[in-house]
């Protein structure tokens, strides 16, 4: 893989988690304390998030960072 790929791969893991929780990415920025463009960043594979966002991200969802990773 490459890391657009990785990428595209991580922004579709966030994306089925959400949509499993059945939260906008508004809603899901606000629990993550993300600006709402940046999760749809991400969910696109656009941005290249550090550990912290991700693990903000997971937490926000109610998983850890590693059951967001394993989907890739």
């Amino acid at each position: 893989m490459t890391a657009n790929e990785d990428l595209a791969a991580l922004g579709r893991a966030i994306r089925h988690h959400r949509k499993a929780l059945g939260i906008s990415q508004e809603e899901l920025a606000d629990r993550a304390g993300l600006h709402r463009n940046y999760v749809g960043l991400l969910e696109r594979g656009e941005r290249n998030p550090s550990y912290t966002t991700v693990c903000a991200v997971a937490r926000a969802l109610g998983i850890s960072a590693p059951e967001v990773l394993v989907w890739l």
